[in-house]
């Protein structure tokens, strides 16, 4: 897809007007602008820098065969069936991208109250990771640990009236986790925000010798407006009864935040991660300065769409855009950035290069 040239509006010529007189030299010791004057230099100069090893791509399931089925909310992004996640990940591998995020899409048919379909061993994102791993078994596999994808409510956790039950849920997390290790997933990534869970997940891990396998945990995850296109990927915009306001964090707080991390690095997490992304650049900043860990960024799914759909009007230049947005993270201090542009990205660093 080829975004258009951000269109300008039509002004008038400016009026001639005869040179200014010449303004005496200011006594600068310091002209900053000097840093800047030529690409060499800015180069140079440059405190941060995008990479293609900054990135993943998180890719999303659906049944099928040569399946591509698009995501209306999300421009040029679509649901991939096995084999053309396989494909997904040739590519990823070829553009040099370290990882994939694996999301699936499940049949409603097979999603319950218990969210039972994400213990199945030939559950869609199992076969996934076995099929990726036959073909592409240097590229890193991230799968999401949450039960919102298999439950009829579409919450992440196990629902009793109107309430998420903590305990139960993480229980029910820890023979998902061990699911997807025992499918080839490299990186655990519990997404949920349920009290406890990075640590049953560690002990449910070491005990079945997957020590080596990585949590990757969705530390600070704010109940944000952000993940409505997510939703739609899949499937549970239709299913969600009520909203995660119980779990997920309150935009307002940061202090919380830093809470929720230092829970998290003290049951086992290797990665911490910031979600959504660009709204929550402060919290990025604050993590990674307190705790000095790996700090990962999302950047959501309803910051993705912004940037798509505005880049599709011409109304700023999508490729500039994505890069200074990617480019935030890194400033801020997130060592990798989960983000639907990440091939895109990948490409157009490598062009410029």
């Amino acid at each position: 897809m080829v975004w258009p040239l951000p269109q300008r509006s039509k002004r008038q010529p400016a009026p001639e007007h005869d040179a200014p007189a010449a303004a005496p030299r200011l006594n600068l010791t310091q002209r900053l602008r000097r840093n800047r004057k030529a690409d060499w230099t800015r180069r140079l100069v440059r405190e941060n820098t995008l990479t293609t090893d900054d990135l993943i791509w998180p890719i999303f399931l659906c049944e099928g065969e040569n399946a591509r089925e698009p995501v209306a909310s999300m421009p040029s992004v679509e649901r991939l069936s096995i084999d053309e996640a396989v494909r997904a990940a040739a590519e990823a591998a070829k553009l040099g991208i370290p990882a994939l995020a694996l999301f699936p899409f499940t049949e409603p048919s097979l999603r319950n109250e218990q969210a039972s379909e994400a213990l199945n061993p030939n559950n869609l994102v199992c076969r996934a990771c076995r099929a990726i791993k036959r073909e592409v078994p240097n590229l890193g596999l991230v799968t999401d640990v949450a039960l919102d994808p298999y439950t009829s409510h579409g919450h992440d956790g196990i629902l009793r009236g109107a309430r998420i039950l903590n305990d139960e849920t993480v229980f029910v997390l820890v023979e998902q986790a061990l699911n997807q290790a025992r499918a080839g997933a490299d990186i655990i990534a519990p997404s949920d925000m349920m009290d406890g869970r990075v640590g049953a997940i560690r002990a449910g891990l070491d005990a079945e010798n997957f020590e080596d396998v990585q949590i990757l945990s969705y530390a600070a995850k704010y109940a944000s407006a952000f993940y409505g296109p997510f939703r739609d990927a899949v499937g549970t915009n239709a299913t969600l009864i009520g909203d995660k306001r119980t779990y997920q964090m309150d935009p307002a707080n940061s202090d919380e935040a830093l809470r929720e991390v230092a829970q998290d690095v003290e049951e086992g997490a290797d990665i911490v991660m910031v979600k959504p992304g660009l709204p929550y650049l402060d919290i990025i900043f604050r993590v990674k300065e307190r705790f000095g860990m790996p700090t990962f960024a999302y950047q959501v799914s309803g910051e993705y769409a912004m940037i798509m759909a505005a880049a599709e009007r011409g109304w700023i230049d999508g490729d500039k855009a994505m890069l200074e947005s990617l480019t935030a993270f890194k400033r801020a201090g997130a060592d990798a950035i989960l983000t639907y542009l990440a091939p895109r990205a990948a490409k157009r660093l490598t062009e410029m290069a």
